[in-house]
């Protein structure tokens, strides 16, 4: 990383830390304690959509697990230990699926092309394309056809997630938590 990026980056710290501070004494002091999140947000690993400032929150608030195109799959241990973790020691109320438009991920699993060992992850997406092809290929603008895959893959997530033995364990106990998909659009 240059330099000078990296040195942004400390500063950025430093201004968050004085800002924080400023407005509440207290803040760290209570983050260091414990955690008490309400939700448990599934998102893409895009720069473009950060769960904290997209939905204006603070540390603490929101329980966060990212990767390519907000994927949930049975076979991933790191998504479900904290899916197992946010529902079952923080007791999350909502857990969040949240994809967004012009998602490359989603764009790149649209597309025959070689893209490397992604290729791997892509597949569980090209699934999802797969299952809904015929409403897909019927739409002629790509950009549209774009749009659309990323909802039906948020739907298709959304459906992975209420298929863990996590969440249907809780619902077991009672209603919560309540799954949401949300298409976040950058535009």
């Amino acid at each position: 990383m240059p330099t000078r990026t990296y040195k942004k980056l400390l500063e950025g710290n430093e201004q968050f830390v004085a800002e924080a501070l400023a407005s509440d004494p207290d803040f760290f002091g209570r983050l260091e304690h414990a955690q008490k999140p309400k939700v448990l947000w599934i998102g893409c690993s895009d720069s473009r959509v950060p769960a904290n400032q997209i939905t204006n929150t603070l540390p603490g608030e929101i329980f966060v697990h990212r990767n390519v195109a907000n994927v949930v799959v049975h076979s991933d241990m790191n998504c479900l230990s904290v899916l197992e973790y946010a529902v079952g020691v923080l007791n999350v109320q909502h857990v969040i699926v949240c994809g967004h438009y012009n998602c490359g991920g989603v764009l790149a699993a649209m597309s025959n092309d070689y893209h490397g060992a992604i290729d791997n992850w892509l597949r569980h997406i090209k699934d999802v394309y797969r299952l809904h092809a015929d409403e897909l290929d019927a739409i002629e603008d790509p950009h549209e056809r774009g749009r659309r895959f990323v909802e039906f893959n948020v739907i298709e997530q959304v459906y992975n997630v209420c298929k863990t033995s996590t969440i249907q364990k809780a619902w077991q106990d009672g209603p919560l938590p309540h799954v949401h998909g949300w298409v976040y659009d950058l535009g």
